[in-house]
């Protein structure tokens, strides 16, 4: 393993897994919405979903657009060690879809919130559909299901990945 500098430590130090400010976001609109009673970072349930509402057999994730590699806004990659970090970032992926997988066989309604997707322009209806999501998971039973929060329309979802795809290449 590479010796890294005592800047880098620090700041990879301060990256925090849990009560981050899109998870606090999350939970706030939860509450002011009027569905409290989630547990946080639950352990029975693959993954230790970020908000779970185990009666409610929904999971909610609330992912970083740098960590989880988030398919909407292309985040960054580092420079420097790009072995480690493509490495890292594919063992992410790999940990995700195999929890999310593992809910989904078991029945469970997942729901992934992407950081990119609480930007202050975006967060409305991002939170909108969040809260019905919650609310149609107490009344009606849909068992083993995936849903991305505030995610586009699945044809401008592909011509974006598309333009992605080809800026990558460049």
């Amino acid at each position: 393993m590479s010796e890294v500098s005592e800047a880098t430590r620090h700041v990879m130090q301060a990256n925090r897994s849990k009560n981050t400010r899109p998870e606090l976001m999350v939970r706030e609109a939860l509450r002011t919405a009027g569905l409290g009673g989630y547990r946080l970072h639950w352990r029975k349930a693959a993954g230790s979903p970020d908000i779970c509402y185990p009666g409610r057999r929904l999971a909610i994730f609330v992912n970083g657009c740098f960590w989880h590699r988030c398919p909407h806004c292309g985040p960054s990659r580092p420079r420097t060690n790009v072995e480690f970090w493509e490495a890292k970032f594919a063992r992410n992926r790999a940990r995700d879809a195999s929890n999310q997988g593992r809910l989904v066989r078991e029945g469970w309604t997942v729901a992934v919130v992407w950081e990119c997707r609480l930007r202050e322009e975006l967060r409305p209806r991002a939170m909108e559909e969040l809260v019905a999501l919650v609310r149609s998971c107490e009344t009606t039973r849909q068992f083993g299901r995936f849903v991305e929060i505030g995610s586009m329309r699945p044809w401008r979802l592909r011509v974006t990945y598309e333009r992605l795809a080809r800026a990558r290449r460049r």
